[in-house]
């Protein structure tokens, strides 16, 4: 799933691409994919949303992009939103497509023809550069919600996440007071977009490995000090990310249809079995919360 370095890629790439472009032309072969903001199922169509939103969003020009923790919001003209949240597997992409009979073929540019991962096309949205803005998602579980701006910002989705995690409000002391009430294991608070928005899987092993903590110690367990030091190595870590353009390990492209660069740079998540780079250990995997967690056994203790 595409954590905040990705998202926080693909929002400004799509800042520079789509700010100021008119929609055009719509086409979608998964109408699941379009829902109701205030009558959402991932199981049932709704035809009336699906035909709105094709009739509404053409002639809007996009205003401005911005994101709330995972989710997409593209301003539109005439007072409109359309939210996107990618979920497990879906990515935008910027380029250009044939459509042939419901097939879909990427004629622009290069990264995304060569590479089956941005081949699984469910939306295009053709804009006034000739461009389109696609979604594309293997696993179909990605949502698009559209309507006007004030019942978009309103949905709990939004109103009841927590701080994100690169918010420069969200300070030292802050995330300390926060994440020091909680009982459960650091690990799946870190990953609650409730208490701090953002951190997924793959970011949260990277931090609490990097602040030497085992990801089973209870948070309100930790000293003052392991939190300050936890609030550090996630600044650290997911600004490093979105420099390098986010994780790739398995689905996530940017915009070009193109790998994240931090890949190469992880130094515990998805290395079971491998020598810490610290201690030498091998990684350790365990599953907490239903998620394969990677750590050092002897580098992150658990006293």
């Amino acid at each position: 799933m595409p954590e905040l370095p990705e998202v926080e890629t693909v929002v400004r790439d799509l800042r520079n691409k789509l700010v100021g472009k008119k929609v055009l032309a719509v086409w979608t072969d998964w109408p699941k994919l379009i829902k109701d903001p205030l009558k959402q199922s991932r199981l049932q169509v709704s035809w009336v949303t699906v035909r709105k939103f094709k009739k509404e969003i053409v002639g809007c020009t996009v205003e401005r992009v911005e994101r709330r923790a995972k989710n997409i919001l593209i301003y539109l003209s005439g007072d409109l939103m359309m939210l996107v949240h990618q979920k497990m597997t879906g990515h935008f992409l910027v380029g250009r497509w044939l459509i042939k009979k419901d097939k879909i073929i990427p004629i622009y540019p290069d990264a995304m023809v060569n590479d089956s991962y941005n081949g699984y096309i469910h939306l295009l949205l053709t804009l006034s550069n000739g461009q389109m803005l696609a979604l594309s998602d293997v696993r179909k579980f990605a949502k698009v919600l559209f309507g006007p701006r004030d019942v978009i910002k309103s949905l709990p989705e939004l109103t009841r996440l927590g701080s994100d995690a690169l918010d420069k409000k969200l300070t030292t002391g802050q995330f300390v007071g926060i994440v020091q009430c909680e009982t459960r294991p650091i690990k799946q608070v870190l990953m609650d977009p409730f208490v701090v928005a953002g951190i997924g899987n793959i970011y949260s092993d990277e931090i609490l490995w990097q602040a030497k903590v085992h990801p089973t110690m209870k948070a309100n367990n930790l000293t003052k000090t392991q939190l300050q030091i936890i609030h550090k190595a996630m600044r650290q870590i997911l600004t490093k990310a979105v420099k390098l353009r986010g994780t790739s390990t398995s689905d996530f492209r940017d915009t070009d249809g193109r790998k994240g660069g931090y890949t190469r740079h992880r130094l515990v998540y998805g290395r079971k079995g491998e020598p810490c780079s610290r201690c030498k250990s091998p990684i350790e995997r365990m599953v907490i919360g239903g998620r394969g967690t990677h750590f050092c056994g002897k580098c992150q203790k658990t006293d």
